[in-house]
């Protein structure tokens, strides 16, 4: 484990029609080497958060950082060493699989051999090598999720950004996701991701940020946060502590 930062946030704040606060002064930081997971109920805050961080989302108070870049000041820097995989992937339906990710390959300048030789390791690993021919109209869901993840994994990132992931995937998909995410975090890569199946975030990550209401309730290592009891219980008992 490095102790670099790839992703810090400071003070993040988003507000929405009529001054209600979707992020409300969010501060955390997610290291190379780390699995963080991003967890709250549904409207939380964590997609919110989550778009800012990829630069999707416009915002005015608060500071991101990715690699120690401004998303705000040095977008293509950032954008460079991120990837994100958004929960309901919007892909160019008109292309096939692999002009898709060709596409995708060219616009982080991959050399062909680099592209053949990662598109060929996920797509045998995800098992959807043989559809990569077919127009992208044509996947189910759950392959078109694998798809985004495929293109998202291309340029090798420092940083993997993911809102809930796992949904949509079946379960060899879903262990196939975690054993990569743990081979990239080995790599120094760093993982922030959002979500609500809380066995999966207690096995998987080794931090954790709650967050409720816009606002970061609880956070820190997964150890601390959960000893002597399980993740599930942790964040019920930060929730309630809340009200």
């Amino acid at each position: 484990m490095s102790d670099k930062a790839m992703l810090e946030i400071r003070h993040y704040s988003k507000s929405y029609g009529e001054g209600k606060k979707a992020a409300d002064d969010v501060s955390l930081t997610v290291m190379s080497g780390d699995i963080c997971g991003f967890i709250g109920h549904n409207g939380a805050g964590k997609s919110t958060t989550i778009r800012a961080v990829v630069g999707v989302l416009d915002f005015t108070e608060g500071e991101i950082l990715i690699d120690g870049h401004s998303v705000k000041d040095e977008p293509l820097a950032c954008k460079r060493v991120t990837a994100y995989i958004p929960d309901n992937p919007d892909l160019y339906e008109n292309l096939t699989g692999i002009q898709y990710l060709n596409f995708v390959a060219d616009v982080f300048n991959i050399s062909a051999a680099e592209r053949d030789e990662r598109i060929r390791k996920y797509a045998d690993l995800f098992e959807i090598t043989s559809d990569l021919g077919d127009l992208i109209s044509a996947y189910s869901h759950g392959m078109k999720q694998k798809l985004a993840i495929i293109s998202a994994l291309i340029h090798n990132p420092k940083l993997l950004v993911l809102d809930e992931p796992f949904v949509g995937l079946d379960p060899k998909a879903s262990y196939t996701l975690k054993e990569i995410m743990h081979e990239m975090c080995a790599a120094g890569t760093a993982i922030f991701f959002s979500t609500h199946v809380l066995d999966v975030a207690e096995k998987l990550c080794n931090k954790v940020v709650i967050i409720k209401n816009g606002r970061i309730i609880s956070s820190g290592s997964m150890q601390e946060l959960t000893e002597g009891h399980s993740l599930e219980e942790a964040f019920l008992e930060a929730d309630s502590d809340e009200k």
